[in-house]
Parts: C-alpha cells; sequence; structure tokens
C-alpha cells in the first residue's frame, strides 16, 4: 500500500502531531467522503511507502528519522505574496528546511512543486521566470526534480477571482515557460515535469513524468502497482495511493486551492479536530462501520 499524506489536506503543516500519534498507536481511520458511516482502517504494517506532500515542512524535519518505512517527499514552493498565501510560513525557512529533508532521505526522494501556476498583471512571466531561477539556485545539489502545474477552474479558484485575478495562458505563454525552465532545471541537474496537465511541455525540454510512476514505485518498494483507477478518465498516470487527508481542513487558506472548496467549512472542521482520535477530522461513532483497508 502507498499512503498519501495528503492531497486533500496539509496534514505535515498543521496536523503532524496527530500524524505521529497515529504512527505511535500503529494505524489511521479515514471516513469515506462518499459514505460517512464507512471508516477504513489503515496499519502502517501494511503500508509500504509513504508520500508526504505539503507546502510547510519546517516542523516535520525531526520527526522523518522515527518513520521506518521509504519515503517520497512533495513541497509545493510558490513565488506569491500574502495575498495569494495568507497563512504560508517564510519560504527561505522552508527551503532550508527542504534541505534537511534532503540530506535525511536523499535528494532523489525529494520534489519540489512549483504548483500552480497563474498569469496575472502583478505574477507575470518575467515574475515567474526570475522566481524559478532564484529557486533552483537555491536548491542546487538539494532537490533533482521539479513538478509544474497550472492553475485550474476550481470552485475556490472561481470563488477567489476578484484576488487572483489571473488570465488564460497562450501558446507562446506555455512555449516561454517551457523553455525556459527545462533550460534553467537542466543547469542545477534537475529535471522538471508537468503531472496531471494536458499541456505537458516535452516539447520544450521538459520530461514525461507522474507524481508517482509505476517505476518510481517500483523503485521505493520493489512491487507492482496497478495506475489510479479513480483518475483513469482524465489521464492521470499514477499508481494507486491511500489517502488519509480530508478536504476543507487546511488553514494555509490559499486562494487557489482545489481542497478547499468552503472556506466556513475549515473552521467548522478544524474546531473537530482532536490530536487524539484515530480520524483526522471528529472521531469514531457508534454505528459506524469498520474495514480493514489491505
Amino acid at each position: 500500500m502507498i499512503l498519501f499524506v495528503s492531497g486533500r489536506c496539509d496534514v505535515i503543516a498543521f496536523y503532524s502531531e496527530w500524524f505521529m500519534k497515529r504512527w505511535e498507536d500503529g494505524f489511521v481511520d479515514v471516513r469515506n467522503p462518499f459514505n460517512r458511516k464507512l471508516v477504513s482502517r489503515i496499519y502502517f504494517t501494511d503500508v509500504d511507502v509513504i508520500l508526504f506532500c505539503t507546502k510547510n515542512p519546517i516542523n516535520f524535519v525531526d520527526k522523518l528519522k522515527i518513520i521506518n518505512k521509504p519515503i517520497l517527499f512533495h513541497v509545493t514552493i510558490t513565488p506569491y505574496s500574502k495575498d495569494i498565501e495568507p497563512n504560508v510560513d517564510d519560504k527561505q525557512k522552508i527551503i532550508e528546511a527542504v534541505k534537511e529533508i534532503s540530506d535525511i532521505i536523499g535528494k532523489e526522494n525529494v520534489y519540489v512543486r512549483y504548483d500552480p501556476i497563474f498569469l496575472s498583471a502583478k505574477y507575470d512571466l518575467e515574475y515567474h521566470k526570475k522566481s524559478f531561477a532564484r529557486l533552483t539556485d537555491l536548491l542546487d545539489g538539494y532537490v533533482k526534480h521539479i513538478i509544474v502545474s497550472f492553475i485550474d477552474d476550481y470552485k475556490n479558484v472561481r470563488n477567489n477571482m476578484n484576488i487572483l485575478k489571473y488570465h488564460d495562458f497562450t501558446s507562446d505563454d506555455y512555449k516561454e515557460i517551457g523553455e525556459f525552465f527545462s533550460k534553467e532545471a537542466l543547469k542545477h541537474g534537475m529535471t522538471v515535469q508537468t503531472c496531471f496537465e494536458n499541456e505537458t511541455l516535452v516539447e520544450y525540454g521538459f520530461i514525461k513524468g507522474e507524481c508517482m510512476s509505476k517505476e518510481l514505485a517500483k523503485r521505493l518498494t520493489g512491487k507492482d502497482y496497478k495506475k489510479w483507477k479513480a483518475r483513469k478518465e482524465n489521464k492521470c498516470e499514477c499508481v494507486e495511493m491511500v489517502d488519509i487527508g480530508v478536504y476543507n481542513t487546511c488553514k494555509h487558506f490559499c486562494k487557489y486551492c482545489y481542497a478547499n472548496y468552503d472556506e466556513r467549512r475549515v473552521l467548522v472542521n478544524v474546531a473537530n479536530h482532536d490530536p487524539n482520535s484515530t480520524m483526522l477530522i471528529g472521531a469514531l461513532e457508534i454505528d459506524d462501520v469498520i474495514k480493514v483497508r489491505r
């Protein structure tokens, strides 16, 4: 089993105390988002590798050595200010944390996500080119892989259009990003790729890759995994993973986020978080049906 922590919420930034308590107890419960009375119980003994994904790993670095599983770590670092990312920590401190993680688990297991890119009067092409060049300079020797994506038309994005004020990409925009990012990545011994995007930019030097490909999963675990069935129709080539997060629980409140689509609900969910609960939000109820997920 590949555990995803998490695509639904930044567990590492905001709920690491809870995660480590679950690790200590040996299992975690996950409520089905489509059938709330159905709960999956996941024992860490069944987990082959963990993919951590966060915008802020600072307080988790010292916990990595406790986790005796293969680890892949994705850290999202984007160049936006507090108008777009109101609660994201200082980027320089995050970059220093990425370097520490690289020293612990190896740079081949650390991916930085420049994700998502959007264009506006404030955040134009030149802004992104300068930001990406500086990011690759700072991470030279610590990171081998960069993943890029572009802003999508999520509910939260539509709700924040008055703040984002972004405009559509042209074919020339994609070309300029593809050529410049490829050149900068190559200069620092890094690969750059998209994941789950129609515009792969391979014609400009990007590699074809996924966040968790069959080949990468095989390298980390020695096992073969099937592709993620839930995303087959969307052409996602990642292997199947088990996400333990909950939507509408991330306190970063980034204006482009897909995992928060109701900011008022975030506050309700956060109030229902108990670090000692077996699940991220709320607790087991007497009529829940618990099934062990193998």
